[in-house]
């Protein structure tokens, strides 16, 4: 297990994470420390379909603007079926946190896929199993990971977005502990 920070925020809305997001560019976060994860949720009827094309992938659906606009801005996509979850669209090195979770044959009892690639950056299962309910229930993850400084600035940002909640993972930030607001 690496001893990466990262700063985990939960948003209820699309709107609300795609502001956090914009917010996050516009103060220079290196936006490949930045990762997005929100369960699929299809329940109209419109055509609904995803395709990779280089590093750029396409989603059409209920929210298909605003992943169409991670896909190319995050580093990484992909849309995983996680049992338990369902399917969940995913961009950023996250993606990359679970693929190595899938290929390794990680098993970490109690927690999905998703769990595995968060538990291998650091982050406790206590907190997994939070974030694995938040995705249940159509809510959506924020991940910015890296150096504490880096992890202080997202932090300060994030903590003026309409998230639900945010938590602080890794080394003391700042002389203070990890946190959750």
């Amino acid at each position: 297990m690496s001893n990466v920070n990262s700063v985990v925020a939960i948003y209820d809305t699309h709107e609300q994470a795609e502001q956090a997001v914009k917010e996050l560019q516009e103060a220079g976060v290196d936006m490949k420390s930045l990762s997005i994860a929100a369960k699929d949720m299809h329940t109209d009827e419109q055509v609904v379909g995803y395709y990779n094309i280089g590093d750029r992938m396409k989603h059409w659906g209920k929210v298909g603007a605003f992943w169409g606009g991670f896909w190319g801005l995050l580093f990484g996509s992909a849309l995983f079926a996680i049992p338990g979850i369902g399917p969940i669209l995913v961009a950023g090195p996250l993606v990359a946190w679970i693929v190595a979770g899938l290929e390794g044959a990680v098993v970490v009892g109690g927690v999905s896929a998703l769990g595995a690639g968060l538990v291998s950056i650091g982050i406790p299962k206590d907190s997994v199993i939070k974030y694995e309910t938040a995705l249940k229930t159509d809510k959506f993850l924020l991940i910015v990971h890296g150096t504490r400084d880096a992890v202080e600035k997202a932090k300060d940002i994030i903590g003026g977005t309409s998230h639900s909640s945010y938590t602080v993972h890794g080394e003391i930030v700042h002389g203070e502990p990890v946190l959750s607001r």
